[in-house]
């Protein structure tokens, strides 16, 4: 049997090179971000339904993101009929890749909202990465483009972290690239164990 690790943190703390570090010991992941913007490329699932709902947003057969937000700021109540359209198509996306991984004993499922979605009753187990809060502002006021305001805000939607960690099976510190990847093969060792149990 496939065990799913649900691999989540907030935004700075370390989460998408905490998912690479399982990629480089072999472990499939399936990323919730990628899914979405693969849906929202040219081709994508997304695209159609979505130029009938906001056809501003569709440029060039793709979805632009930032007019989408743009549009949600207008009309809050839109984003609630976006994430009927996408929520689905994400969780298809989801479906695919488990069932074109069914043989490998561990799986990670790197999704950034999984508490606040509610889902981690879809994985065996979740991990939280986490370093201190100081750490994690510098890192996201280093992204381009990123205001203080605006790390405020995406702060606001997501659950504390001191709360993450109190759910959290498994807690991943990311101060150091070392803690990380000593984090990342200590879970790897133990569920590699169990799924031969």
């Amino acid at each position: 049997m496939t065990v799913k690790l649900g691999l989540t943190g907030s935004i700075g703390m370390g989460k998408s090179t905490t998912a690479q570090m399982f990629r480089d010991l072999g472990i499939p992941v399936w990323d919730a971000d990628a899914a979405v913007h693969r849906l929202y490329s040219a081709g994508g699932a997304a695209v159609a339904p979505l130029s009938g709902l906001v056809p501003a947003a569709v440029v060039e057969g793709e979805v632009d993101r930032t007019i989408l937000k743009t549009e949600i700021k207008k009309d809050p109540e839109l984003l609630n009929r976006i994430e009927k359209i996408v929520h689905p198509l994400v969780a298809e996306d989801r479906k695919s890749f488990l069932e074109a991984h069914q043989a490998a004993g561990l799986v990670v499922l790197d999704i950034p909202l999984l508490f606040e979605t509610g889902g981690e009753g879809m994985v065996d187990a979740v991990v939280v990465v986490s370093t201190d809060e100081a750490e994690q502002r510098r890192r996201v006021l280093d992204r381009p483009g990123m205001t203080a305001e605006q790390f405020e805000t995406i702060l606001a939607r997501q659950i504390p972290d001191a709360a993450k960690r109190a759910r959290a099976d498994h807690v991943i510190r990311t101060d150091t690239l070392e803690d990380a990847r000593t984090g990342v093969a200590d879970i790897v060792s133990k569920y590699s164990g169990d799924t031969n149990a």
